[in-house]
């Protein structure tokens, strides 16, 4: 069985004064929080057995009651972080961390960041996951455009599509495909998570970080997807999101 965990504890400053006061997940994209194009994916995969969201103190409100109206088979788990502002952030990997210790996960483990909408369903994305157990996977797309690659973990791969270099917002991009906040952990590997904590240095809590070291330590492989996708985080990318997805 795997669980999913939907990463939406940041504090997205950078949509102020939208995010002030309320998360970015819940923010709408085409009539439904953008969380919900996440969560609708998730729901359709069978082998999910439960969703969990993890977010902060000053949100967790919200999320109780976006769960509320939720209507999926599918448990869903809302937990707090206990964190309350910007400055005592977790940051990714902490929260990761912080998940699978509070809940005692010993799954294999889906990860995405509760701010990206895309258009591919997760099936072909979990069936490559699976072939390369134990190994983890993560979820990367071509970009197209060295400058905007500057924002994202940028990745390069070798052979049998491993992770052969990946630069966390690089000035001088080696590629225009970057790392989606996509992430399968097999359970055998979830151990390095804590392993990373202990050995991480101080302002390293993006996932991209831990990416990075993980593949010095395991291989890692990458599954391209294809369509429209977009890590909405600031306002010119909800924008476009917005506009890309009015329509199909």
């Amino acid at each position: 069985m795997i669980k999913a965990l939907i990463l939406a504890a940041g504090y997205a400053t950078r949509l102020y004064p939208l995010t002030k006061e309320y998360p970015k997940p819940l923010l709408e994209v085409k009539d439904k929080p953008i969380i919900d194009h996440l969560v609708d994916k998730i729901a359709l995969v069978k082998e999910i057995g439960e969703i969990i969201v993890i977010t902060n103190s000053k949100f967790f409100p919200h999320f109780v009651k976006w769960r509320k109206g939720l209507k999926i088979d599918k448990p869903v788990e809302i937990i707090d972080d206990l964190t309350k502002d910007n400055a005592g952030r977790l940051g990714a990997v902490g929260d990761i961390n912080f998940a699978v210790e509070n809940r005692n996960i010993k799954d294999d483990l889906l990860i995405a960041g509760g701010d990206n909408i895309f258009d591919a369903e997760l099936f072909d994305f979990l069936t490559f996951a699976q072939k390369k157990k134990p190994d983890p996977v993560i979820g990367v797309f071509d970009i197209k455009d060295k400058t905007e690659a500057k924002k994202y973990g940028v990745v390069k791969l070798g052979e049998g599509l491993r992770v052969v270099d990946f630069k966390e917002k690089p000035q001088k991009p080696f590629s225009t495909l970057v790392a989606m906040c996509l992430y399968y952990f097999p359970k055998e590997r979830l151990g390095l998570i804590k392993e990373y904590m202990r050995h991480k240095n101080k302002g390293s809590d993006a996932s991209g970080s831990y990416i990075d070291w993980l593949k010095e330590n395991v291989p890692v492989y990458a599954f391209s997807f294809s369509g429209r996708w977009y890590d909405i985080g600031d306002m010119k990318f909800y924008g476009e999101a917005k506009a890309k997805f009015r329509s199909n």
